[in-house]
């Protein structure tokens, strides 16, 4: 804690000279002179002596927002490896600290000295909290300096767990980082007695073929070799004739998560990288696995490969873990909603293949479909089935021929999808359910029916169907479904109106003076619903807007990214929008995993006053940017 001794601290006295240095610094060069008259009429101003310590996580829960006047800290963070100290960074004239304990209202984690003769600006944690609430370049500095908004809320999690795991990189590394050594190339005609000999020599599971610019014409790998010895292939074969072609590859500046993922939806082990169409390395599945030690592909795989549906029950408490080890790894919501989404879809593909085992093949290709949050890949720990059916047939009693022979199994996947924690749906919104399992001609027909007759209460039960992809089966008749669909919405002036309708029903739970409002009563007492009352006024208006200018996007998220590319929002507008819904589903997995590690039932209702006093700042903020996104939404549409 600072010293109140009067040899080391002063009021200050120079207001107006402080202030002009501040005014060449971010972000108080953003504030208005009452706003930084007052961060400096309530600083205080405090020396160091070189190497004394200015701040320890000994000090307990930090009380103070720190600005270098002048002088050098250094933070410096205990070695996990060693005895010792680390620094770990420095903080020059005009920068501040610690950000990321004062928002999360906790130690500092950093040992911070004085690397030099320093003096330091000390605002009262009272004060930082009213600068925070009234000032929003402040404000935003603030949120940006823990490097995003949700690293704030999650980082004292994130923190303890990585300890645990031993994490040295984050999900965000560069793949150009993992890919060390040279890449392990040959030409087309090569051996494949030579190739493998190359691959033992230098210890890889994969070898990529090459033309003479060093592009990537295959890759074969170890996996590759077993099935070519099993088939009593000769090895003097060239490996041109036995490689997989065209292999998947991302740019080096791609991230770890972007390789996981293309790893776990593929189904492969290596991933080329490739830049200006030259190949420059090759990351691999147990790169990462030494990276993270969240075995994404690996758990991909066996569920995938479960040959009982017990086997794929027992892996719901690895996606749990696996949650828990990516937030400590730093990751986001959209990346953790996205791989819970991505296995999820494998659990239900598996699902889908050991019934049709059990009860036998129809005879009829169909496809799965899924439709809100996982069709938009939006989906957490609490999941509700919301899926159907759609198959191809040439007259309606054809259709209902087929209808009879899929329905039987549709149910008893639904079942077994309940099985492995899939929550049947209240509304029946399911393939089992005769509404649902349709041909494609009766899902147009459906689909017309939703813009011709639609109320906004007819479309409050509805909507969730424009998020509609498939999971199982050919993609085919669902493309030609949402080009249909976007050619009966776009310029459709009446269905636009009524969607936006449909997209005001919820508000988000802000009373006049900005509190919450929350349940009154009943078990839902002093609780607000974080999906309904919070996301989903974001996901809404992202949904109304894509139909509205024919973006085939499903994702929220990837929905904003696009109306901000296509000018229809503002992209100001569109950060606060994705910084904002981040924020509240990053404080639903938060709620989930708690609820979890307790044996609690899953539930998005969350009571803000369990919230420390930032949270609840922050997380009114978001709210608020719904009501603007709404506002927005009822000038367009004059409602």
């Amino acid at each position: 804690m600072p010293h109140t001794d009067t040899g080391k601290t002063a009021v200050l006295q120079n207001i107006h000279g402080t202030m002009e240095f501040l005014r060449k610094y971010p972000p108080f060069n953003q504030m208005d002179n009452a706003q930084l008259a007052y961060l400096v009429e309530h600083c205080q101003l405090r020396f160091y002596a070189t190497g004394e310590s200015i701040l320890s996580p000994a000090d307990g829960p930090v009380q103070h927002f720190y600005i270098v006047k002048q002088g050098l800290v250094v933070g410096e963070r205990p070695h996990s490896a060693r005895r010792g100290s680390e620094t770990t960074f420095e903080i020059a004239g005009g920068e501040c600290f610690p950000l990321a304990a004062l928002l999360g209202e906790r130690a500092t984690r950093t040992e911070h000295l004085a690397g030099e003769d320093t003096f330091c600006l000390l605002l009262g944690k009272d004060a930082f909290v009213r600068l925070f609430g009234q000032c929003t370049p402040f404000r935003d500095f603030a949120l940006r300096g823990v490097s995003s908004l949700l690293d704030q809320v999650n980082q004292q999690v994130q923190l303890r767990a990585a300890e645990n795991l031993g994490a040295q990189y984050s999900l965000d590394t560069p793949l150009r980082e993992l890919a060390l050594q040279q890449p392990v190339a040959c030409a087309a005609a090569t051996p494949l007695r030579e190739a493998v000999r190359r691959m033992h020599e230098q210890h890889v599971g994969s070898i990529v073929v090459v033309d003479e610019q060093w592009r990537a014409e295959g890759i074969f790998t170890l996996r590759d070799l077993r099935r070519v010895v099993a088939a009593g292939e000769s090895l003097e074969q060239p490996i041109g004739a036995l490689m997989t072609q065209h292999p998947f590859h991302l740019p080096p500046q791609a991230t770890a998560f972007d390789a996981a993922l293309a790893m776990t939806e593929r189904h492969i082990a290596h991933v080329c990288l490739v830049e200006q169409d030259r190949l420059v390395g090759v990351v691999s599945e147990r790169d990462l696995f030494s990276l993270q030690r969240v075995d994404l592909v690996h758990l991909a795989r066996t569920i995938r490969h479960a040959g009982r549906i017990e086997t794929l029950v027992a892996l719901r408490s690895d996606i749990r873990l696996l949650v828990e080890r990516m937030l400590a790894h730093g990751a986001s919501s959209t990346q953790i909603t996205q791989l819970i989404t991505l296995l999820n879809d494998h659990c239900v593909c598996r699902v889908i293949e050991l019934t049709l085992e059990e009860l036998g093949d129809p005879g009829v290709p169909f496809a799965w479909l899924c439709f809100g949050s996982e069709g938009r890949r939006e989906q957490t720990l609490h999941t509700d089935q919301d899926n159907g059916i759609l198959f191809e047939a040439d007259s309606a009693e054809e259709a209902e021929r087929i209808r009879q022979l899929l329905l039987p199994r549709a149910r008893r996947i639904n079942q077994r999808l309940a099985e492995c924690g899939f929550t049947l749906c209240r509304g029946e919104i399911m393939a089992g359910n005769p509404e649902l399992c349709l041909s494609r001609r009766e899902w147009a027909r459906r689909f017309a029916g939703f813009v011709r007759e639609a109320t906004p209460e007819h479309l409050l039960g509805s909507s969730i169907y424009f998020d509609l992809r498939v999971v199982w089966g050919s993609e085919d008749g669902c493309a030609q479904l949402r080009r249909q669909l976007f050619a009966d919405i776009v310029g459709n002036s009446i269905f636009q109106r009524m969607l936006a309708a449909n997209a005001l029903q919820h508000r988000p739970p802000l009373g006049r003076l900005r509190d919450f409002v929350v349940a009154r009563k009943g078990t839902e007492k002093h609780t607000l619903d974080l999906k309904v009352e919070g996301l989903t006024p974001f996901v809404d208006g992202a949904r109304l807007l894509a139909l509205a200018h024919g973006i085939d996007e499903t994702n929220t998220l990837r929905r904003f990214a696009e109306l901000v590319r296509l000018g229809v929002i503002d992209a100001q507008d569109g950060a606060a929008f994705e910084e904002a819904y981040h924020f509240i589903q990053q404080t639903r997995l938060q709620l989930h995993q708690q609820q979890a590690g307790q044996g609690l039932a899953f539930s998005n209702r969350l009571d803000p006053d369990s919230l420390n006093q930032l949270d609840r700042r922050i997380l009114r903020e978001s709210f608020r940017q719904a009501q603007r996104l709404q506002a927005s939404l009822s000038l367009r549409y004059q409602l």
